[in-house]
């Protein structure tokens, strides 16, 4: 239900509507190139300070059992910092920037740790279908947000308002939101983890620390599992990219209004919530370094398709194939992930998967930033090279073992 709940800050916040209307009114005076790089380096900020602090916070939460209790300081914060936005004004570049990087940093360290539950609700076989479920309820979630969100445009809209108006309640409409359907999660999600006595004179931050030295000590054995993450940076690069700058690509090439953009965003969710399923059930079935090179097969045929587009019938096409990669490859890796950590570490190891998604969400859209502001505004160019990030991610998850993988996280490390 969790997955349900903070879909709606992705979902309108960096991909559909507040990522374009930064863009397009609060930054519009540093140029569309400058204000798209300005986009990315407030998205590289929030994910760099994720990047330097999830493994610890994972840490953290598996020794002190705390995970439920660190999820509940993380959503508040991402709801509060998310309705804040309804504050900023056009011009106000630097305060938009600070609210959305510190309303980014809550909703990424919540996410990590909502997935660290996923071992203690799900037996490994079952964490593709698990997982793939989550995600589906999760892009239906987003899918509620941004419907009532344009519905409030549509009428705004035809009472004249201009997006300055319209788009800050779109904020207090996610917040809202996010606060309803996360109840649920804090009534009935369970705490199953066994807390850890701290040994004389230690410190849940230093415990932190040191086990996550021991993480990175033990990568021979977990061999595959830091293949894997290595490879997760990567393709992550391009798939972030593409959540973050998805409505700016359509709005600044393709021409699309608010509304439009809107309504792409909610059939995009429909075919997402549709991948993930779909695909998770393959997964279970077929292995997922398997699947996931269909997933990124098809990643890079849909971006290759929105460069040569010109129109928006077949921007809509590439759409719908974003749609139905971005959910499965989402859903695939988590489970993945799942399935290659070991018993009572799940929050620390998906810490790590933390790291490596923050670290592609780095390295992805800065780069997109900065193509377009080096060319002075041209995102096709931007679109194009974004493609790289999914080759080089497909050369290297083929030499993942996934059986191998797996038996090395029922295995004791040895030193």
């Amino acid at each position: 239900m969790y997955d349900f709940a903070n879909s709606g800050y992705t979902t309108v916040v960096l991909t559909a509507i507040f990522n374009a209307y930064f863009v397009g009114v609060i930054a519009a005076g540093a140029g569309h190139g400058g204000a798209t790089f300005l986009w990315t380096i407030a998205m590289a900020i929030a994910n760099g300070l994720v990047l330097m602090t999830a493994p610890i916070v994972g840490a953290m939460a598996d020794f002190g059992a705390h995970k439920k209790r660190f999820l509940a300081v993380t959503t508040l914060g991402c709801i509060a910092f998310t309705a804040s936005l309804a504050l900023i004004q056009p011009g106000e570049i630097l305060w938009a920037i600070l609210l959305v990087v510190a309303a980014t940093i809550m909703f990424s360290a919540g996410e990590n740790i909502i997935a660290a539950f996923l071992p203690e609700i799900s037996p490994p076989d079952d964490m593709g279908r698990i997982s793939g479920y989550g995600w589906s309820l999760g892009y239906f979630g987003g899918l509620l947000v941004l419907a009532m969100c344009l519905a409030y445009v549509s009428w705004a809209e035809a009472k004249g308002q201009t997006a300055s108006q319209y788009v800050p309640v779109t904020m207090l409409i996610t917040a809202a939101m996010f606060a309803l359907a996360a109840l649920p999660t804090f009534i009935w999600l369970r705490e199953r983890a066994v807390k850890s006595r701290l040994p004389e004179g230690e410190h849940f931050l230093f415990i932190g620390f040191k086990r996550v030295m021991e993480t990175w000590h033990e990568a021979r054995h977990y061999h595959d599992l830091f293949r894997f993450l290595l490879t997760l940076a990567i393709f992550q690069s391009g798939i972030y990219t593409v959540i973050v700058l998805a409505a700016i690509y359509a709005q600044q090439v393709m021409g699309f209004t608010t509304r439009d953009t809107v309504m792409m965003i909610l059939v995009v969710n429909v075919t997402a919530a549709i991948g993930a399923f779909f695909f998770g059930r393959l997964q279970d079935r077929f292995g997922s370094v398997n699947t996931l090179t269909v997933i990124l097969l098809l990643w890079i045929a849909a971006l290759v398709t929105a460069y040569a587009s010109t129109d928006r019938t077949t921007f809509w096409v590439v759409a719908n194939m974003i749609g139905l990669a971005l959910g499965s490859s989402q859903s695939a890796s988590r489970a993945l992930i799942g399935q290659f950590s070991p018993p009572g570490r799940s929050a620390e190891f998906f810490g790590l998967w933390g790291l490596a998604v923050k670290l592609a969400a780095i390295l992805g859209p800065l780069s997109y930033g900065l193509i377009t502001w080096l060319t002075d505004g041209n995102h096709r160019v931007a679109i194009l090279s974004t493609n790289a990030f999914f080759i080089v991610g497909l050369f290297l998850l083929r030499s993942v073992n996934e059986k191998r993988g797996r038996i090395a996280a029922d295995t004791p490390a040895t030193s």
